[in-house]
């Protein structure tokens, strides 16, 4: 018998309820805590709600198996400690083969209507909500590259952050965030249209702004671009260069085309343009704060049921975003050599090196030591734009000191 501690919230709970009784495939009861009670990562491989297990009657067991199991925890931030990226390394190196890249919620808790898989998260119809689970599948290009370690557990929180943070520029759709790597929104008619915001000319894809203007392009989505731009400049201001939402393949728009396609009204177009513009900028402003450039981004919003505008999906997200190292930007650019990024370009470009990744079948696979780079560079962008502790979820429960706290 085990007893889930879980927020106080029926419908999460019942999610919680459920998924954690199918994982342990023990009988369990529920315990009810207090809303905004913080759910402790326990194994990787149980994949989903990380939720501690907890014997009946030791709920209040709760911080001490937290401080039992910090010696598992690597939370030292980069500045306060020079060996921190080779242990993030090391950790990541562990947990290659045991990645989250497949959910399937929808086979296991009742009442999730349907289940859709984007290149990195399941979303899980709930009514009047969505369950969005963060994988750590790793998208480029229109297709999953690799799986990365810990990376949906980074975007989810780093979203997560920036949704708290952005309150004053537009609503989101966040409701509760009952496990690390899942989000619980509100149901909202989502726009197809994302809003792209660029203050740099860069970028290895199709639809990148240095890809369109080395092809001789001087318009792109309704913007005027002057001649004898260098690749990773900064631009004279911030600029939209929206696309089409596609399962398959992105397609760049201009407001005007928006509105010719009945995409958006323009009263819609006008309040999310502004608001996009206004997030990039407010995105920019932290960033540079913390010794990083956001360099571009995309947005995606949504109309509640009330007709409400909100953001959903992710923000400022290494996934959603280019960001650069501050000061070492300039002299790299005057020297015609890459910014030192703390993205997933490097990963691009290796792909671009070594295959066609829009029309090879195959894809060879991504190399163990650009996959642990990668998972390092999400975790230092998280922990230095929220100057918080990224907690490394232990590997397995045979991993946690206090085996007291199996079920039995």
């Amino acid at each position: 018998m085990c007893v889930y501690a879980i927020s106080e919230n029926s419908w999460i709970s019942t999610v919680v309820y459920g998924v954690m009784a199918v994982l342990t495939g023990s009988p369990s009861t529920l315990q009810i805590l207090p809303k905004k009670t913080l759910l402790v990562p326990s194994t990787r491989s149980q994949c989903l709600f990380m939720t501690s297990l907890l014997r009946p009657s030791s709920i209040s067991a709760l911080t001490s198996m937290q401080k039992k199991s910090s010696s598992k925890v690597v939370a030292l931030l980069l500045s306060e400690n020079d060996s921190h990226r080779g242990d993030v390394l090391h950790a990541a190196s562990s947990m290659l083969s045991n990645c989250l890249s497949e959910t399937h919620l929808d086979q296991t808790v009742r009442g999730l209507l349907s289940k859709s898989r984007g290149k990195v998260r399941d979303v899980y119809d709930a009514g009047d909500h969505l369950v969005l689970v963060t994988t750590d599948r790793q998208s480029a290009f229109d297709r999953v590259l690799a799986s990365i370690p810990f990376k949906g557990q980074v975007l989810n929180e780093t979203s997560l952050w920036w949704f708290n943070k952005t309150q004053h520029i537009t609503p989101n759709a966040l409701v509760s965030a009952p496990d690390r790597n899942v989000t619980i929104a509100k149901k909202c008619s989502v726009f197809p249209v994302e809003f792209v915001v660029r203050g740099y000319i860069t970028g290895s894809t199709d639809t990148s702004l240095w890809t369109v203007y080395a092809e001789g392009i001087r318009n792109y989505c309704g913007n005027s671009l002057p001649e004898g731009l260098v690749k990773n400049e900064k631009l004279s201001a911030n600029i939209l260069t929206p696309t089409t939402k596609s399962a398959d393949h992105d397609v760049p728009v201009s407001p005007d085309e928006i509105l010719q396609l009945g995409l958006m009204t323009k009263d819609e177009l006008d309040e999310v343009s502004n608001k996009a513009l206004a997030l990039f900028s407010y995105g920019q402003q932290v960033a540079l704060e913390n010794g990083l450039i956001l360099v571009d981004t995309k947005y995606e919003f949504g109309k509640a049921a009330d007709g409400t505008i909100m953001l959903v999906d992710e923000v400022h997200t290494p996934d959603s975003s280019r960001y650069w190292i501050a000061n070492s930007y300039q002299e790299r650019f005057n020297s015609g050599i890459e910014p030192e990024n703390v993205d997933k370009e490097f990963l691009r470009l290796w792909f671009k090196e070594h295959c066609n990744p829009y029309e090879d079948e195959v894809l060879p696979e991504a190399p163990k030591d650009l996959v642990c780079e990668l998972a390092w560079r999400y975790i230092f962008l998280f922990e230095t734009i929220t100057k918080s502790k990224f907690q490394l979820p232990v590997s397995e429960v045979e991993d946690v000191e206090d085996k007291e706290f199996r079920c039995q």
